[in-house]
């Protein structure tokens, strides 16, 4: 049996990512972008098409409430996002990306794009959905505990 944990390579492979991205072509243009921003940003663009508020957001992310609401107050303060009323709930607020964000959106995009090459270099299509799948059943063992 091998001597390397999952968990410890999973967390060195995660902060190698996050090295790469501190140190990205566009790191200057998206310096308001911290923490999960980037990854909110990339949701809310990838799901454009339709209404998402913050309920979507602590779902996908599988964040509480109070983190979901203090990420997306500091989002809405450095302009990444606005919140608008909806006609069928007025409670309900959508979470809209602004134009500032669109642009940041578009950099990360490159940059994560360059990531993932990097990442799948040498992968075949079978290796990548393998791994896929084995992420999935590790997320799903975890969710499952809680």
């Amino acid at each position: 049996m091998t001597t390397k944990k999952v968990g410890r390579e999973l967390r060195s492979l995660n902060n190698l990512i996050r090295r790469y991205f501190e140190f990205s072509s566009h790191k200057n243009e998206v310096d308001t972008v911290t923490g999960n921003n980037g990854w909110i940003i990339s949701y809310l663009a990838d799901n454009s098409q339709k209404d998402i508020f913050q309920r979507d957001i602590e779902d996908y992310f599988t964040i509480t409430r109070s983190t979901a609401s203090k990420v997306l107050t500091l989002m809405e303060q450095k302009g990444l996002i606005e919140r608008h009323s909806v006609a069928q709930d007025a409670r309900l607020k959508k979470i809209v990306l602004t134009d500032k964000a669109w642009e940041i959106c578009g950099l990360m995009r490159e940059d994560s794009r360059k990531m993932e090459e990097l990442l799948l270099k040498d992968f075949s299509e079978d290796d990548v959905k393998t791994l896929l799948f084995f992420l999935d059943k590790m997320k799903n063992n975890i969710s499952s505990m809680q």
